[in-house]
């Protein structure tokens, strides 16, 4: 009987010797209700039982979601919002000490470190930076101001701090809205008749390019005209002076093949006209 108890206990103070660390946890060690050691890794560790108790925590981010906050802007103008804060254990022993390892208890001395975090900052921003974009600048400062005090009083370190929502009164929304619309009205003005004004400088400087291209088309035209002229009637006069009366005949049929195009043409001309010369008397005939 007595054998057997002595087994059950030897084996009741070998579970209680050991310990095990999961992923994702942290752990101390106390003796008598002092910290000895904080520092464990994952795995399997020993301790001395019934003297020692080991203290397991998660090691993974934690979440910090509050009510919403009503806080003043600049102008005195109260907003609503709703934030949240992500947060994990940065010192196990300072964490210990200041919480016992309860997260609530973490939670709820670090609630207002946000809270006043954000309160200042509000009350040093107007309205109208806060609702056209200012949220990232202030999220930024909380997070740097609200790490530093939990760091040194909780042992936590603040992940990230983030506004879900900033909800207006309705007696203030009207006019930012009001004053919202009338600011994007003006810049939309702006933007149109800037527009308007590129539009028209591209107009006149095509209409400058396309008057330039056509006058130099033009000039240039002119100028081979003038030059086929040119080589055309010293290529007639050519012609003319090695055959006159060939040239001749040759003129009068492409006139005659000019007049008579369309088959529809009448003339009314005298027998002994020069136009009908050759249609008289052919080619090489002296009248």
């Amino acid at each position: 009987m007595i054998s057997g108890l002595v087994v059950v206990a030897l084996v009741l103070l070998g579970f209680n010797s050991v310990f095990v660390v999961k992923e994702g946890q942290n752990a101390l060690l106390l003796q008598f209700g002092r910290i000895v050691r904080s520092d464990y890794q994952p795995g399997l560790h020993f301790k001395v039982p019934l003297a020692q108790q080991a203290v397991l925590f998660d090691n993974r981010i934690l979440g910090l979601d509050a009510p919403p906050e009503r806080y003043f802007t600049k102008e005195k103008k109260t907003v609503a919002v709703d934030f949240y804060v992500k947060w994990r254990i940065a010192d196990n022993a300072a964490y210990y000490r200041a919480t016992a390892g309860d997260p609530t208890a973490a939670i709820g001395r670090l609630t207002p470190v946000v809270k006043d975090a954000l309160r200042d900052e509000f009350n040093s921003r107007p309205l109208e930076e806060l609702i056209s974009g200012g949220r990232k600048d202030i999220t930024g400062h909380v997070r740097e101001r609200t790490d530093a005090v939990a760091r040194k009083t909780l042992g936590v370190s603040i992940v990230d701090v983030r506004i879900k929502r900033i909800d207006l009164p309705e007696e203030v929304s009207g006019s930012v809205y009001k004053r919202m619309r009338t600011e994007r009205t003006r810049l939309a003005n702006e933007l149109r008749s800037t527009g308007q004004e590129n539009a028209q400088k591209i107009h006149a400087d095509a209409d400058r390019q396309r008057a330039v291209i056509l006058a130099d088309a033009n000039r240039d035209a002119t100028s081979v005209r003038g030059d086929g002229d040119a080589k055309a009637a010293a290529i007639y006069a050519s012609a003319y002076g090695q055959d006159p009366e060939f040239f001749a005949f040759y003129r009068s049929m492409a006139a005659y093949r000019k007049a008579f195009a369309d088959g529809k043409s009448t003339l009314v001309l005298k027998p002994d006209s020069e136009f009908l010369r050759y249609l008289n008397d052919g080619p090489g005939r002296q009248r």
